[in-house]
């Protein structure tokens, strides 16, 4: 799925002009404040639908979501068939923590060309809230394995709402945190038969049918638990290593369509190297091996090699004293277990991180640092090096 500074796609232009030129350079070069200029001096009151969305672009690449929202109004007033525009809309909206109409647009999710095929054509209704004592209802799951952590916990309260036996689908690298969790009458896997339901629900469909507001959040915390069979082993595999011990994760997933606004390389975390703790890599998949080679002074085991799952993630969360990470999954667990973790976010993050604060609704324990400008990672990773220096000293 999309995210905050990742927009539906952008229709082709049908006006050859030479401004219109101009514009599709300069977002080429992602020059966004050039663009925003050539788009009010080509609007002024009016123009093409696909310059309105090329403004909006540009504003909400510069974290203008506040002067975006008005015209993405305007756009879904004028054109409110128009479902990228809505679901763009619903993503600004969620930045801007205006959950209500954020959730009812954010539906529209799987309406877009390029995530049609996303969906699960399910025939049986949605579940909107209501009431469903003696029968059955199925929640599946959707999109990353960090969305899917985030929004377990609306489980046990769509339990008490609808007082239905719950059925949760969900992927089998995720089933063993379900299967401990209360609220779930029955799990079973993506792919599997689910059995006879009512109806139905998608995870990140149910803080719309909750009605779920900020003041509601973050609920019980933590909400996932580890298995103890798992912890006791990463306790004795860490038991001798020098603390403070600090996780590392650099790097998301690279075929999320914003991985590269919100991933780093290694070297960037060099000046973390004199910060006096133990840094334990957690990093997963091809960037894993980076850690094998850390820049002189930094104190690095590295653990991916031997981490088979999110299990294992979550159980090395328990000893850990502090994660540091990109915007990833792991990031979403460790909030979940209410584990301390930091989260490097880009200057434009995605719309669950709202803005202009250090701090996150959905997770106690998890704590911000923000680009102060667009691809500032140098100013991140030295307010965290400060940071640790303080809490660690």
């Amino acid at each position: 799925m999309t995210d905050g500074t990742a927009m539906t796609p952008m229709p082709a232009a049908t006006d050859g002009s030479a401004m219109e030129h101009k514009i599709r350079t300069a977002l080429e070069k992602q020059e966004y404040a050039t663009v925003e200029a050539l788009c009010r001096e080509m609007l002024v009151q009016s123009g093409p639908l696909h310059v309105w969305r090329w403004l909006v672009l540009a504003l909400r690449h510069q974290g203008k979501a506040e002067e975006a929202r008005p015209i993405l109004e305007m756009l879904v007033e004028q054109v409110p068939g128009n479902l990228e525009i809505r679901f763009d809309l619903a993503e600004v909206l969620l930045l801007l923590g205006e959950f209500g109409r954020g959730w009812r647009e954010y539906k529209y999710r799987y309406s877009l060309g390029h995530t049609q095929h996303m969906d699960r054509k399910v025939q049986k209704p949605l579940w909107d809230g209501r009431i469903l004592r003696d029968k059955t209802l199925l929640v599946h799951d959707e999109q990353g394995f960090g969305d899917t952590f985030q929004f377990l916990r609306l489980i046990g309260v769509a339990k008490k709402r609808s007082q239905a036996r719950i059925v949760l689908q969900i992927r089998e690298e995720q089933q063993g945190f379900a299967r401990r969790m209360e609220g779930i009458d029955e799990v079973i896997l993506q792919g599997a038969l689910p059995p006879p339901f009512d109806m139905h629900c998608h995870l990140m469909t149910l803080p719309m049918a909750l009605g779920l507001k900020p003041q509601d959040l973050p609920g019980e915390i933590p909400y996932l638990k580890t298995d103890p069979a798992r912890l006791e082993k990463w306790q004795n595999r860490l038991k001798d290593v020098p603390r403070p011990l600090v996780g590392l994760v650099w790097a998301g997933r690279p075929t999320h369509l914003n991985d590269a606004n919100r991933s780093l390389s290694f070297a960037q975390l060099a000046p973390l190297g004199d910060a006096g703790v133990t840094f334990v890599s957690v990093q997963k998949g091809e960037r894993a091996d980076d850690a094998k080679k850390p820049p002189a002074g930094m104190k690095m085991i590295s653990l991916s090699d031997e981490i088979e799952d999110f299990e294992d993630t979550a159980a090395i969360f328990q000893v850990l004293d502090l994660l540091l990470s990109v915007d990833s999954s792991p990031v979403h667990l460790a909030g979940a277990l209410g584990c301390p973790a930091w989260v490097m976010l880009p200057f434009v993050p995605d719309w669950r991180w709202l803005l202009n604060r250090d701090d996150t609704p959905w997770y106690p324990s998890v704590r911000l640092f923000r680009q102060p400008r667009i691809g500032d990672w140098d100013s991140v990773i030295n307010n965290m090096r400060v940071t640790l220096q303080e809490k660690f000293a």
